[in-house]
């Protein structure tokens, strides 16, 4: 057996467990979930099974960013970002993993930025 892994990621990730709004029609009902990671190109976000996305959907997502200075203090960039589910995976009977692919990337890279324990704190869980 190869215990040998190779990162396939072309970009880091940002980790950090925020809340993240979504919705097939966003002038509809938001179903809630909880950011997992986030790069340029996508987000991967968990929710509860029967607010689901179906793989290949279409959805649009509202969610912030901490957003890091060279000193270590942070803001928040608040977006709006449409995509498509490219992913779903079971993370219990009750919750499921999505991946959301934007349709359009970010202007930056969330996980370029300095490293502070703040971007793992936890301000709010579904």
């Amino acid at each position: 057996m190869n215990n040998d892994y190779t990162e396939k990621r072309s970009e880091k990730r940002l980790s950090y467990n925020w809340p993240v709004w979504f919705a097939e029609d966003f002038g509809g009902i938001l179903a809630q979930g909880q950011m997992a990671d986030i790069s340029s190109a996508d987000a991967a976000f968990t929710c509860y099974a029967d607010k689901c996305p179906l793989q290949g959907q279409n959805i649009t997502a509202r969610f912030s960013i901490p957003i890091y200075d060279a000193d270590e203090s942070f803001c928040l960039e608040n977006l709006i970002k449409e995509g498509s589910i490219t992913r779903v995976e079971e993370v219990n009977p009750f919750m499921r993993k999505v991946v959301l692919k934007f349709h359009e990337p970010l202007d930056f890279e969330p996980g370029e930025q300095v490293e502070t324990d703040v971007a793992q704190t936890t301000f709010a869980t579904i």
